[in-house]
């Protein structure tokens, strides 16, 4: 009987193992709103990290995050570090690319609960008196990430969090008056 269970186990295992050997090389989670305001009132909140505790939903996971800011105050070469509970662990982000009004590429770097490296990328494209958000996040899928990937997808477990920080992002940008610019 016991060898029995331990073959049904090892089968299981197998099975997994080849599941997750078939899973892409690389992921891509993308998440878009409409926000009614000009691109020029919402990229301020995106390529300045300050601005990011208004609307980012991982802001919220956990109150006692440590931060640190470094670099310009905004824009390419700006960086953020965060370190916080379980649910959020530690890493960095740096701004590479900031064009006003219409993109933002960040290098994001997880150290905790486990190492990896992703492009965060936010579009901002005007429409009228409307501008659509795009929040895009990719990267390389290594084995471990496949494993979990045969049971839960990084478009599920990212995409959500996207939804609830572009849902934050638009109402913020929606009743936040416009900064008066510097003379």
């Amino acid at each position: 009987m016991l060898k029995i269970i331990a073959i049904i186990v090892a089968l299981i295992v197998v099975g997994i193992l080849i599941a997750a050997s078939m899973q892409p090389d690389n992921f891509s989670v993308t998440r878009s709103t409409t926000i009614n305001a000009p691109a020029g009132k919402i990229y301020p909140l995106i390529v300045d990290f300050h601005g990011w505790s208004a609307w980012s939903p991982w802001e919220k996971v956990d109150p006692e995050m440590k931060r640190k800011y470094s670099g310009p105050e905004a824009g390419k070469g700006a960086v953020y570090e965060w370190e916080g509970n379980g649910q959020v662990g530690s890493g960095r982000m740096e701004i590479t690319d900031a064009v006003a009004p219409g993109r933002v590429l960040i290098d994001l770097h997880f150290m905790k609960p486990m190492e990896g490296r992703n492009v965060a990328e936010f579009n901002l494209e005007p429409m009228g008196d409307t501008t659509k958000v795009t929040w895009t996040m990719r990267g390389p899928s290594r084995f471990i990430t496949k494993v979990m990937g045969v049971f839960v997808s990084m478009d599920r477990m990212v995409g959500g969090m996207f939804e609830t920080g572009l849902a934050t992002l638009k109402s913020v940008s929606e009743t936040a008056p416009v900064a008066a610019k510097p003379a």
